[in-house]
């Protein structure tokens, strides 16, 4: 039978995997919706990990800004943007409203 350190051990590396993971994807995915759920699950699984280490006082803090406001204001501010795609920053400074010199 495993013992409970070694269990500890084996969860706490799965998690802060898990979180790294979703920390990559975060960065490489272009969809912001998706970015944002990728960063509050990396949030989740480093509040895991806090749970194993036995940090309470962090991990009501964790769950408070990392999965609660971070998520909510970033989704706040992506549904107040508008959804374009440019080929060339020229192309959206102009869509702005920016005089741009060729």
């Amino acid at each position: 039978m495993i013992e409970q350190a070694s269990l500890c051990t084996l969860l706490l590396a799965l998690f802060m995997t898990y979180a790294i993971i979703l920390t990559y994807k975060t960065l490489t995915e272009t969809n912001l919706v998706k970015a944002i759920i990728y960063s509050a699950g990396q949030a989740i699984a480093y509040t895991l990990a806090l749970v194993l280490l036995a940090a309470p006082d962090l991990v009501l803090a964790y769950v408070a800004v990392g999965v609660g406001m971070y998520t909510v204001l970033f989704l706040f501010v992506v549904s107040r943007t508008e959804n374009h795609e440019y080929e060339s920053l020229e192309e959206a400074l102009k869509a702005m409203g920016v005089d741009v010199d060729e």
